[in-house]
């Protein structure tokens, strides 16, 4: 009798353009047009504004090249999950895959996908309520990403090439137009002392950088994972830092920071509209200068959110197929579609949850916050794990190896902790919330492996159902 092939993973599908689109178009989503008038409400300094958004661009380089050396050696479904397995276990690994499932992608795609929802009711002058809008736009992509990964893929590189040449063309029309650079930067008073406002403007930008880090969550479907990762983990990294310095730097040449903690631009969220407006007037249109600037950039802000939804969907569901994969999870999750070869199951099961955030969870900083303040608690242990597996298996085949190794990794991990420790001193109520659901998971995981994990430890078959 022929033997019955038990996958470990998803096809090997997609390409370096697929997962760049996909890593990219995570990473440029919502934030970038909504943090920089939040942002201003914090610091007076332009200069170090920008430093700020070329430090958040350095550590996420940092993580990138920590990531690179984990996935190369590990190019499976899951990224930090995987990560964290490899390095301290299964009781990490299902800690953080219980506070992903539950807390962290939940929020991140609703908090991307609210502001869809925002900006449809300001395109068609509308009062929908943003949650309905919102959940459509959950089910929709959901429905694309378990029709296959080509799909998926395509539409990524589709609609990340809009927004970078959206973006790109902001850019460089504010740098051939502006005017007296050092008295616009000149800057504003600090509404607050420096160590008050370091934490939510680094949440912020953090926020805003998101996604390099998620490219490994589809490592297990990347062709040539080896000698691709790598690449996509730097040049995406590296291109998205210097937009985003780029990007603010026209936004603050046009825009004052005074201006920009104005009633109007607060109302509003975003000072692109108004960057906008001022870009088309210098090239001689003003007299439609006002609205067509709000329309071009409520478009350009619907695309770049859609995408970014859309790479948040593909990668958070490979992290619960994973660990459903391991037996840390019901198998049911690990069931890949017959026909699509994708994991339906987690897409669905994902959706749920993200809508259920979408409805209770109503407002955009209170997502960014809950997500970036237990993403990096995992994104620091993922880190370590670098050091725990040079020591205990120093022998295995490390295709990429981290650059400014042990510096660099070790410069990340301090920063992740130390975000997390000033969180937690800022902001006490509200972090140890999000931290309580973490730490309960680890009980959670025993009874598990008990209880549960004996009687629910079917791996999936190549048509998608336990054996």
């Amino acid at each position: 009798m022929t033997a019955v092939h038990t996958p470990t993973d998803l096809p090997r599908r997609i390409g370096f353009w697929g997962a760049s689109g996909i890593m990219v178009g995570i990473m440029i989503g919502s934030g970038i047009f909504r943090t920089p008038a939040s942002i201003a409400t914090e610091m007076g300094s332009p200069w170090l504004i920008l430093t700020l958004w070329a430090l958040g661009g350095v550590l996420s380089l940092f993580g990138a090249l920590t990531y690179a050396e984990l996935a190369t050696m590990y190019p499976q479904s899951g990224g930090v999950y995987v990560f964290l397995r490899e390095g301290f276990g299964r009781c990490t690994a299902f800690v953080f895959g219980w506070t992903y499932v539950l807390i962290t992608k939940p929020l991140a795609a609703a908090g991307i996908a609210i502001v869809f929802g925002e900006n449809v009711n300001r395109l068609l002058h509308v009062d929908w309520d943003p949650r309905m809008v919102t959940i459509a736009v959950l089910i929709l992509l959901t429905g694309i990403n378990i029709l296959g990964m080509r799909l998926g893929s395509g539409v990524a590189v589709v609609l990340t090439a809009i927004k970078l040449g959206a973006l790109a063309a902001i850019v460089g029309l504010g740098l051939a137009l502006h005017g007296d650079s050092a008295h616009v930067l000149a800057g504003a008073d600090a509404p607050k002392p420096f160590l008050s406002a370091l934490m939510p403007v680094m949440f912020l930008i953090l926020w805003t950088y998101d996604g390099w880090s998620d490219v490994g969550a589809v490592a297990g479907e990347v062709t040539d994972p080896q000698r691709r990762l790598p690449r996509i983990y730097l040049v995406g990294t590296i291109a998205v830092t210097v937009l985003y310095v780029l990007v603010n730097a026209v936004y603050m040449l046009f825009v004052p920071l005074a201006e920009m903690r104005g009633p109007e631009i607060q109302m509003t969220g975003s000072v692109a509209p108004v960057v906008m407006e001022r870009l088309l007037a210098g090239i001689g249109g003003a007299g439609m200068a006002a609205t067509a600037g709000g329309v071009i950039v409520t478009a350009i802000i619907l695309v770049s959110t859609l995408g970014s939804t859309h790479g948040s969907i593909i990668t958070g569901a490979r992290v619960t197929f994973a660990q459903a994969r391991d037996g840390l999870l019901f198998s049911f999750l690990a069931r890949v579609h017959p026909r699509f070869q994708t994991p339906a199951v987690a897409l669905v099961v994902q959706m749920v949850l993200s809508c259920t955030a979408c409805w209770f969870v109503e407002t955009f900083e209170a997502m960014a916050g809950g997500f970036v303040f237990t993403m990096w608690i995992f994104y620091g242990l993922a880190a370590a794990s670098i050091f725990v597996l040079r020591a205990k298996r120093p022998d295995a085949v490390r295709p990429y190896r981290c650059w400014g190794y042990p510096v660099v990794p070790a410069v990340f991990i301090a920063c992740a902790a130390g975000m997390t420790t000033l969180s937690i001193w800022q902001k006490p109520n509200e972090t140890l919330r999000w931290l309580g659901v973490l730490v309960a998971g680890v009980p959670v995981y025993f009874v598990w492996r008990r209880w549960v994990g004996a009687y629910d430890n079917g791996a999936p078959s190549a048509s998608g159902a336990p054996q």
